[in-house]
């Protein structure tokens, strides 16, 4: 018998394997009828390698927004192999070195807050959130403050209660009924906004959300959620104003603000969370994604001892946070995101990303320049978008077919991009660039430089 060893080998056995055997993400199979499926095999720093040996630089960091300190980190290979032969798991009840340190690191970043609830995805540590302020009704406001408010364009998971609080219609087509209390809010995008502009539009945003609140009536919503900057949903950076408005909103009506940072966490946006670049307090704040790099999987629900205190009540036997994530209990995720909080903070990646951000966003704006397609580029740190436009005038949406066709071009020249796609109809149009914390002018460059060529082969010049 072949030995799993002989066989990684062998291209051509692991293409049959996984065309045979895997069932993707986020892609029609179809297409492997006749076309092999795309197998990564290995990368390092930037940089990543198929299994037929093509060469690509990585702008999404994994493909979705992940690889924050890049590939190929022996010292988090290492760290993650000591602590797992020395104690691999042990249920969440318990704690463990590495869970109790990262917690402590963690907290040190984010001041306000003080209680680290492991779990192992982005989706699952938005359930722990939800679970919270569902519980917190039941115990402290006879059930009635349950609702859960959620932004148009944000995205906080896959489970059915995260797409519950889904704001992109085409992700959650074909799954619901979906569960009640969930109540969706207007976007904020700027660029969508017709007549107003700066704070003006800032205001109006945020006054849109309070319409909500009184509609449902305060009483009856425990929290607001919302991405910092809408990932997914359109890299969409809130107008000024915005924030500081939710932010009173939040403390005039006693709604707990969750901020989701699955994506804007550790580093991507030029600080160690998204929402720090605002200024503002947030009650709850998920995280997942680039905590760990994905060299493991972890993600967190992060509370203010407040929130915490609201479950300490032994007079009640049900009275305590009666929740569990099996891999939770791994103790992987938190040592590999010991070293990943070290090597930010040791390579000054918050920095780098700052830095990269502003020169990416230089470069795509010289792009606009060229080419009229673009409408608008906008983003924050290593996290940037590039709206696709059939006119300039009326802001009408390029096809979605078009900006795909853009994506796909990138990648034969070996140069991996995102979009957003079969998210929102009709405004499926930007172009998402994410590439890790480590990244350089030249690595810039070259996915600039490709942006170029494909947008003149797809749509044309001027």
């Amino acid at each position: 018998m072949d030995t799993l060893y002989d066989r990684s080998n062998d291209p051509r056995a692991v293409i049959e394997a996984d065309r045979a055997h895997v069932w993707h993400h986020l892609i029609q199979h179809k297409p492997f009828e006749t076309v092999d499926p795309r197998i990564i095999v290995e990368g390092r720093g930037l940089r990543v390698w198929d299994i037929k040996g093509k060469e690509h630089v990585d702008a999404v960091s994994g493909g979705v927004w992940t690889v924050n300190v890049g590939y190929g980190r022996e010292r988090i290979a290492n760290a993650v192999r000591d602590q797992i032969m020395k104690m691999c798991f042990f249920a969440g009840a318990s704690g463990t070195i590495p869970g109790a340190l990262f917690a402590e690191r963690l907290i040190e970043k984010m001041p306000g807050l003080s209680r680290v609830y492991y779990a192992n995805s982005g989706s699952e540590a938005n359930e722990k959130a939800w679970k919270m302020i569902r519980q917190i009704a039941h115990k402290h406001h006879g059930g009635k403050k349950y609702k859960i408010l959620y932004r148009d364009r944000d995205y906080h998971g896959t489970t059915l209660a995260a797409l519950s609080a889904g704001g992109q219609q085409e992700r959650n087509a074909q799954y619901g009924p979906f569960a009640p209390g969930f109540v969706q809010v207007p976007h904020c995008l700027e660029y969508r906004a017709g007549d107003l502009a700066g704070e003006g539009y800032g205001e109006r945003a945020a006054a849109q959300i309070e319409e909500v609140i009184l509609r449902e009536g305060p009483d009856t919503i425990g929290c607001l959620c919302l991405e910092p900057i809408t990932a997914g949903g359109g890299i969409i950076v809130p107008p000024k104003g915005y924030w500081e408005r939710v932010q009173e909103l939040c403390r005039k009506y006693d709604i707990l603000l969750h901020i989701d940072e699955v994506v804007c966490g550790f580093g991507r946006t030029g600080t160690w969370f998204g929402y720090q670049q605002f200024g503002i307090q947030p009650d709850i704040v998920t995280m997942a994604k680039g905590v760990a790099s994905g060299y493991a999987a972890i993600s967190c629900c992060v509370t203010t001892e407040s929130v915490f205190e609201m479950f300490k009540d032994d007079t009640d036997k049900l009275g305590y946070f009666r929740d569990i994530s099996t891999f939770g209990g791994c103790t992987a995720g938190p040592a590999a995101a010991l070293e990943v909080l070290s090597i930010t903070e040791e390579e000054d990646l918050l920095g780098n990303s700052a830095r990269m951000g502003d020169y990416l966003s230089g470069k795509l704006h010289e792009l606009m320049d060229k080419h009229a397609v673009i409408g608008e580029v906008r983003g924050m740190g290593l996290f940037q978008g590039a709206e696709l436009v059939a006119d300039r005038a009326t802001r009408e949406p390029l096809e979605e077919k078009k900006v795909q066709a853009i994506v796909v071009d990138c990648m034969a020249q070996g140069v991996i991009i995102g979009a957003s796609n079969r998210s929102m109809p009709g405004f499926n149009n930007t172009l998402l660039f994410a590439p890790a914390l480590i990244a350089t002018p030249d690595d810039l460059d070259q996915v600039v430089a490709a942006v170029d060529a494909a947008i003149t082969k797809v749509v044309g010049s001027a």
